[in-house]
């Protein structure tokens, strides 16, 4: 059968190491306990998806695949997949599928109309910047800007410790206060304890604190699986940033990742502008992902875009109202 269970898609899994960290079983079950259901779909040794559910009136639902799990872009157009991949989604009664491919915008080759429709949005930022961590330490800071290689070195000076840490609570104040200054959407506690709960004790994720004297000043959330790591959640209060706190947390989320194989490290989310446009809008913009931009950029790293989402469409009409929905808040 192509449809999986946990234990099944976790080994399914094992012979994809470099699979992204939103198509881990333990992804599919945080979002379980957050509204979402997820079906997994092995189509052979090489092919496989995580699929979300979310439910919308009249007992229909909303599909997302996030990263799906293809050993190359022959295999994205496999039609026996996308008839399992259909045969579920008209099961859960779902009105489209939102497809993000883990592929970057200039590797993907545009699929047929027949299969999918470029979708108006995508759910997770699509530009992002990543590091490139092989090599040494001293390699990697000089991949960075002098100035960020400098904050580094002054949080250390400025007495600044970064260490493990497991309060979730305050990490949530924290997420709070950040929201709020850099105008971003933040989740409840429960969600970030959950996530803790599930990635943690597998060794893929840590919770890290940067303080002066005890008092925290900054954590952040980092995940990591074989050579991929991924700065998810991250935040600041408001107290002594004069010691550039998040400057040396970052480094030791960097290095936490490094010395578990990774080699490349993904800052997740940046505005979706060009370079041009992003070197000339950093200093006067702080809305949304503008607002982390310009500590995001100091790091160094290669800015990226993801491929465009796609969506297939099952209910034609619904999916209408959805995109003049969703035209509507973007107007």
């Amino acid at each position: 059968m192509p449809e999986v269970n946990l234990s099944d898609w976790n080994r399914f899994l094992e012979s994809h190491p470099s699979a992204h960290l939103l198509q881990r079983g333990e992804w599919g079950e945080l979002k379980r306990d957050f509204g979402w259901k997820p079906v997994r779909i092995v189509h052979d040794r090489e092919t496989g998806a995580q699929i979300l559910f979310r439910r919308l009136p009249l007992g229909l639902t909303l599909g997302y695949m996030p990263k799906p799990v293809f050993s190359d872009r022959f295999s994205m157009v496999d039609p026996q997949f996308w008839r399992e991949v259909d045969s579920v989604c008209k099961r859960e009664r779902a009105v489209f599928l939102k497809i993000e491919p883990d592929v970057w915008d200039h590797e993907f080759s545009e699929m047929p109309n027949t299969l999918f429709r470029a979708s108006p949005h995508n759910i997770q930022p699509p530009r992002t910047i990543i590091l490139d961590i092989k090599g040494d330490e001293e390699s990697i800071l000089a991949r960075m800007k002098p100035k960020c290689r400098y904050n580094i070195r002054l949080a250390e000076k400025k007495g600044v410790t970064v260490r493990a840490w497991d309060d979730i609570t305050a990490f949530h104040e924290m997420m709070t206060v950040t929201g709020g200054r850099d105008h971003f959407g933040v989740h409840s506690m429960e969600y970030y304890q959950r996530a803790h709960q599930l990635f943690h004790p597998t060794g893929t994720c840590e919770l890290l604190v940067a303080e002066h004297e005890g008092v925290p000043l900054a954590s952040l959330m980092v995940f990591a699986d074989a050579t991929r790591a991924w700065y998810v959640y991250g935040a600041s209060n408001d107290r002594e940033r004069n010691r550039m706190p998040t400057y040396l947390l970052q480094w030791e989320a960097i290095r936490w990742a490094k010395a578990r194989g990774c080699q490349e490290y993904d800052l997740w989310g940046v505005p979706d502008e060009n370079e041009q446009g992003l070197e000339a809008g950093f200093e006067t913009r702080h809305d949304g992902l503008w607002g982390v931009y310009r500590f995001k950029r100091g790091f160094g790293g290669t800015l990226k875009r993801a491929a465009q989402a796609l969506d297939r469409i099952y209910m034609p009409l619904f999916y209408k109202l959805y995109l003049w929905r969703f035209a509507g808040r973007e107007g």
